[in-house]
């Protein structure tokens, strides 16, 4: 019996998943789950830099730790999340914008970005989408001239 996992796909089997991992449900779906983990490293070392909660001296050390890994796990969860949400946002729009252009430029990120903004700042009201809209594109437009200014 031959091991199924040294056996090579048929083109049909290639076919079926290189439509799947080029869907735009795809590549918003993992994005998220990769922003999802990245927020979670993230908000882990930046809660275990932050001072603002104060720790009740009165405790036991014993407490104090508890109540510090507690407050460290609600943070990097609350940056997880966050993450996850503007990472699949991002590459779910860039995507489609990408897809309806049929081009791969800069103006896909800088749409991408503006639709991002907008949308994470959507409760702030009309001035905080604007604002989110041209905050994020500009910073979309940034990363996306530093990675292929080369090119």
């Amino acid at each position: 019996m031959s091991n199924p996992f040294t056996r090579m796909p048929s083109q049909d089997e290639r076919a079926a998943a290189t439509k799947v991992t080029d869907s735009c449900a795809f590549k918003a779906g993992f994005s998220g789950i990769a922003g999802y983990g990245i927020g979670l490293m993230f908000g882990l070392v930046l809660s275990g830099i932050e001072f603002s909660s104060p720790v009740d001296t009165t405790a036991s050390t014993k407490q104090q730790i508890k109540t510090v890994i507690k407050d460290m796990g609600n943070k990097s969860l609350s940056s997880a999340k966050n993450f996850a949400i503007m990472a699949a946002i991002y590459s779910g729009s860039e995507c489609m914008i990408e897809s309806y252009r049929a081009k791969n430029d800069i103006y896909n990120s800088i749409g991408a970005g503006c639709i991002t903004g907008g949308t994470l700042a959507a409760k702030t009201g009309p001035r905080g989408m604007a604002v989110g809209c041209a905050g994020f594109a500009a910073f979309s437009a940034g990363i996306d001239w530093y990675m292929h200014k080369d090119d």
